[in-house]
């Protein structure tokens, strides 16, 4: 009987442990990434720069280029100035912008990516999507899968709390991202990967049931590893699906309807997922979800991200014009202003203060 698989695209180093970072130059080597030491490296003018000092001498055959911002613009040039450097990989050091700025430039001229993030921001980081903002707002553009993924655990924990707190809110989202394809299955007959769903689903309840902080070594492994797993999925898939549903919806809608006020992606997710699965009827799991942000200091009301509720239930009525053709709670329930509002107010009294 012959034996049927299939090919997972996925890194072939995932290093996730303190002091990763210090051994980025052996790790590529060993692994034949880089047999040859000659690499392009990314980073930002903020953090990955701070770091340049302290990577630099493991990476003696490496050039360095400094990226302006996150658009689409500033990728296409870094890959104009990569060009012609024969080099064996690209790395990106930095935060979520400089990550998806390596990923499109690295994709753009044909080498592969190493992902060194310096935050757990959100699920991007592994993903086999770039995030760039261009001419008309936002966009995203597939790109092939980091080969590595490097995660020092003490960079990391030095980065401004609210980043961590936001990778929180996106993990989170898988659970009803989930929900709402598997929602889309039963009405739709949208078929699921069911490998795909599995990873990030419990990535999703990793995090979540997770009783740990954000200063915890073993807190931020299990939120780093479910935000790789999570990147991985969408690969398995070949779309977003595993990770996004209404609560990507709305946070698209936030982005959309009030670009200078929008808060952190993951902020947004972590919201529009604990509403999410209050509108399915999954009373119990909304208010369990939204006591988890709670305790991580994540949003769970509009208000505690500078919106007045009458803006979120914009927001929510606008979002599924956000990704047309993807169904999910909202789509199903097709929601108006007063019946939002009417929701809005059982979902305050159901979550408690």
């Amino acid at each position: 009987m012959p034996v049927l698989t299939r090919l997972i695209p996925s890194p072939v180093v995932v290093d996730i442990r303190a002091g990763a970072l210090d051994d980025l130059g052996c790790v590529l080597a060993d692994e034949r990434i880089s047999h040859s030491g000659k690499l392009a490296v990314a980073v930002s003018g903020g953090s990955g720069a701070r770091l340049r000092e302290r990577v630099a001498p493991s990476l003696p055959g490496a050039d360095w280029f400094e990226v302006g911002g996150g658009t689409l613009d500033d990728a296409i040039k870094l890959a104009g100035a990569m060009k012609g450097g024969h080099y064996d990989a690209v790395v990106g050091l930095g935060g979520g912008k400089i990550i998806d700025c390596a990923k499109f430039a690295a994709a753009r001229i044909g080498l592969p990516l190493v992902a060194v993030p310096t935050n757990l921001a959100h699920d991007g980081l592994c993903s086999p999507v770039a995030t760039l903002d261009n001419d008309a707002g936002r966009g995203s553009y597939g790109v092939p899968n980091p080969i590595a993924v490097v995660i020092d655990l003490d960079v990391v924990r030095a980065a401004p709390a609210r980043f961590v707190r936001a990778g929180i809110g996106d993990a989170v989202s898988n659970v009803s991202a989930i929900a709402d394809w598997e929602l889309a299955n039963r009405v739709k007959g949208e078929r699921i990967d069911g490998l795909a769903a599995a990873m990030a689903r419990q990535a999703g309840e990793a995090v979540l049931r997770h009783p740990g902080g954000i200063g915890d070594n073993d807190f931020l492994q299990v939120l780093a590893e479910a935000l790789v797993l999570t990147g991985i999925a969408m690969s398995v898939s070949g779309d977003s699906r595993p990770a996004s549903g209404a609560c990507h919806e709305i946070n698209h809608a936030f982005d959309l309807l009030f670009p200078t006020r929008a808060a952190a992606h993951g902020e947004q997710c972590g919201l529009g997922a604990a509403f999410a699965m209050y509108l399915r009827g999954a009373h119990e799991e909304s208010a369990h979800m939204a006591e988890v942000l709670r305790r991580h200091g994540l949003p769970v009301l509009p208000e505690e991200i500078g919106f007045t509720p009458e803006e979120f239930f914009r927001a929510v009525e606008f979002a599924p014009q956000t990704r047309p053709g993807r169904y999910t709670i909202l789509e199903h329930l097709d929601l108006k202003t007063d019946q939002i509002k009417d929701l809005y107010a059982d979902y305050v009294k159901a979550i408690g203060s």
